[in-house]
């Protein structure tokens, strides 16, 4: 088995969830008391979403470089970013570690795909829904076009993934809000939902919509565990 190097903390609610789902996973797959070998480093998210909020995304993408060297030090074979947004300074990561990245969008791609989605709805932080580093890879490495809310949908799962999800709140009035947002979308012309940010699987399931929901978490860790698991 190859050992993961997970960078996460960003939050730590989602990373939590990323280790529990790869050691089932790992145990559902070899059996017995199999476990996942990984190696974590969980940064400290004031500090990031500082950097965000600034637009100091050098200096954050610093910050992660410097992890993935450490992860690669400690005997990592691989590296999973546990959240799409940081996925915006991948390449410090990459550059620094020199190790396998696994990246969430080419991953979400597969999925997309997979279900034969022709113009998914993209559910994010903010950052990750107006930015390009996320749609533009979707766009020219896959031929994937995603849709994103209007400007107040943005707010609003912006907020619920910030001043809730992130604090391990889960609120049935925000659920019902960003599932309005995904009805509206879907009556736009939207066929699927990429819960493009780590905590929304907290949130939304694959049955609150009637079209494809892509949990990038899940799909992240599957992916995951066929590199760390492959012969």
């Amino acid at each position: 088995m190859r050992t993961l190097g997970l960078i996460g903390g960003m939050s730590w609610e989602s990373t939590a969830i990323y280790y529990r789902l790869l050691n089932e996973g790992v145990r559902a797959r070899l059996g017995g008391l199999h476990s996942a070998r990984l190696v974590l480093w969980s940064c400290d998210f004031e500090d990031i979403a500082r950097r965000q909020a600034e637009g100091d995304w050098d200096g954050a993408g610093r910050i992660l470089g410097e992890a993935g060297r450490a992860l690669r030090a400690a005997g990592a074979d691989g590296i999973v970013l546990c959240t799409n947004t940081m996925h915006k300074v991948a390449s410090f990561i990459e550059e620094a570690a020199g190790l396998p990245f696994l990246h969430l969008a080419d991953v979400t791609a597969a999925a997309i795909r997979a279900h034969g989605c022709r113009r998914p709805l993209l559910l994010a932080t903010r950052y990750t829904m107006e930015d390009d580093f996320y749609k533009g890879r979707l766009r020219d490495r896959h031929g994937i076009t995603v849709a994103v809310p209007d400007a107040e949908g943005r707010s609003e799962v912006h907020r619920v993934i910030y001043e809730e999800l992130c604090r391990g709140v889960v609120d049935a009035t925000s659920k019902a809000r960003v599932l309005d947002v995904i009805a509206r979308s879907r009556g736009e012309g939207c066929d699927g939902v990429i819960l493009g940010c780590t905590e929304l699987g907290m949130l939304l399931g694959p049955t609150d919509s009637p079209d494809p929901v892509l949990d990038t978490t899940r799909l992240h860790v599957e992916a995951a565990l066929d590199f760390a698991l492959a012969a």
